[in-house]
């Protein structure tokens, strides 16, 4: 590209050199190589980090670019960068709180640095040849639309690789879609429930050592030559709860509107059964609404513990209430940001549950606090 000219405070032309754009290239190149097409041929939790830390790392590496070594006017050269600080924080505070908490509060950069700085590239390649004052105007649109686009989006929660998912701002979310179609759901009588003397089969979390072993089984492991074959489908509140398993029972915990739920389905239609509801809601980005622990079924009773920490035994037949106790009140702790996510251990005659850095252990029958603990 041919230099171009410009007059000077002593009356001399002075040349302005050419912009180093290949250096912006390859850094962005590099950016979107580790954000975005490694994690995507290689999914994994370590890759996807990397690919986090990478785009972070190219939108620096591209500032320095500008600011140092591109060549370009002082006060386009400084004028964009504060423009990128700016636009970055704006549109940081015009984000939806499931991205902008994200990551603890780095999902917002994370995402849009990459296309922020594959967008400042792309305008610096096409306007080299612009007017001075069409270069700055396009500068300016260029990066606020850039960080701006992310305010349109929500994210809906982080996938087992670290992935996010996204969508508009303005969509149902499921749990909204759920609620809308499906009401008050039809409970089956009371009298359709057999009491079973016999042990839960799957009395909780991994199982009934808590290892996520069953011996004796052996099941297709191949689904892309054997798959499963789906007996039933039915729509359930969000969650990070499993479930557990007795007889033709099985028990989950889930999250609709403000109230969370403790739910009992039948296992061989995904009819309900019961539901038992407390008046509390608990919300993240990364796994979005709901409880986070798994039911525990012990002699005929059902223990769960809530996002928010409230502790419940019900009876496993009707759901009724046996005692309850606020376990963030008794250990005295303050609700992490991921919530509280223990699935209680029954032990002899104690229900023990984790809080927050705590472990409460209380009376089976009477609910009453045995001891706290580190």
């Amino acid at each position: 590209m041919k230099k171009k000219s410009r007059k000077v405070n002593s009356g001399k032309v002075a040349e302005l050199k050419p912009l180093r754009i290949r250096t912006g290239i390859i850094i962005v190149i590099v950016q979107w190589l580790l954000w975005m097409v490694i994690p995507s041929i290689f999914p994994g939790p370590w890759i996807s980090t990397v690919g986090v830390l990478g785009g972070l790392a190219g939108g620096l590496a591209v500032m320095v670019w500008w600011t140092f070594f591109s060549r370009a006017q002082p006060f386009e050269r400084w004028g964009g960068i504060l423009l990128w600080i700016v636009a970055l924080f704006v549109a940081f505070r015009l984000t939806d709180d499931s991205i902008s908490t994200g990551m603890q509060g780095l999902m917002y950069f994370a995402y849009a640095l990459p296309v922020l700085s594959l967008a400042f590239v792309l305008w610096a390649v096409v306007s080299r040849r612009f007017s001075e004052v069409k270069r700055r105007i396009t500068m300016v649109v260029t990066i606020f639309l850039a960080c701006g686009v992310w305010t349109l989006f929500r994210s809906d929660g982080m996938m087992g690789d670290s992935s996010i998912e996204l969508e508009w701002r303005w969509s149902e979310t499921h749990e909204e879609q759920l609620l809308s179609q499906t009401g008050e759901e039809q409970l089956l009588p009371a009298a359709f429930f057999e009491t079973s003397e016999s042990g839960a089969e799957w009395p909780g979390f991994r199982g009934i050592l808590r290892n996520s072993i069953i011996d004796g089984l052996r099941i297709e492991t191949d689904w892309s030559v054997s798959p499963p074959d789906e007996l039933w489908r039915h729509p359930v509140g969000p969650g990070c709860s499993s479930f557990a398993v007795r007889g033709n029972f099985i028990y989950t915990q889930e999250q609709r509107g403000e109230d969370e739920v403790v739910s009992c389905y039948t296992l061989d239609a995904g009819k309900p059964v019961w539901k038992h509801h407390d008046e509390a809601r608990f919300w993240d980005s990364h796994a979005g609404a709901g409880p986070r622990g798994t039911p525990t079924l012990s002699n005929g009773r059902v223990y769960t513990l809530g996002a928010t920490g409230i502790l419940n035994v019900l009876n496993a037949d009707d759901g009724s209430v046996v005692w309850s106790r606020q376990t963030a009140l008794d250990t005295e702790v303050k609700i992490p940001e991921w919530g509280i996510a223990s699935s209680p251990l029954v032990v002899e005659d104690l229900v023990i549950v984790a809080t927050v850095g705590r472990v409460a252990a209380y009376d089976i029958n009477t609910g009453t606090p045995r001891w706290f603990g580190p």
